[in-house]
């Protein structure tokens, strides 16, 4: 059973300047790659529309509008294991609203990251009220991975209501499945 949740930042614009192909009058709803300010997100493709209601500082720049921009729905699936990085993991978090996040960071090179991934799968599988995510530390995502304060790999993060209530070190799968079950409980 899929879980979709909508990513929408905090409200949020960004400038958007009409070419021929899409015509300067009643912006229909397009596909458009976008920088959204001040999010802290990088460009990313985004469904943008403008229009009379859009229109909040034509006056200005000439041609240019600032319209709303959400980014796209992203599906995460109960049952299975969400890959995530440094732009997708926030959000993704904060649209989980009162569903429990475990979060396994790991490496490609660890071994026991290797070791454990199968079961993590199948706690992913048995747990259909939670929402499993991977995190690979690698070097695009060390400020994510340094912000939850990772040490050492695997390590698993267990969040409730966007913060973290338990951490597991180590491919430990017996702690792993006591903590999620104490996160369940508290």
């Amino acid at each position: 059973m899929p879980l979709s949740l909508r990513l929408a930042p905090s409200p949020t614009s960004f400038r958007y300047s009409p070419t021929a192909s899409t015509g300067a009058v009643g912006f229909p709803p397009v596909k458009q790659h976008c920088q959204i300010l001040n999010s802290g997100v990088a460009t990313k493709i985004g469904f943008c529309s403008g229009g009379g209601g859009g229109v909040l500082d034509s006056g200005k720049r000439i041609g240019s509008y600032v319209v709303r921009c959400s980014l796209e729905t992203v599906n995460v699936s109960v049952g299975q294991v969400t890959e995530v990085d440094k732009d997708t993991f926030w959000p993704i978090v904060k649209a989980a609203g009162d569903k429990i996040v475990v979060l396994d960071m790991y490496t490609q090179w660890c071994g026991p990251c290797k070791v454990i991934a199968p079961k993590y799968k199948e706690l992913s599988e048995k747990y259909q009220d939670m929402v499993f995510l991977k995190l690979d530390c690698n070097q695009e995502n060390k400020p994510l991975a340094k912000e939850l304060g990772i040490r050492v790999v695997p390590t698993f993060k267990i969040l409730k209501d966007s913060k973290v209530v338990k951490e597991v070190t180590g491919a430990k799968y017996e702690d792993l499945l006591a903590a999620i079950e104490a996160a369940r409980s508290g």
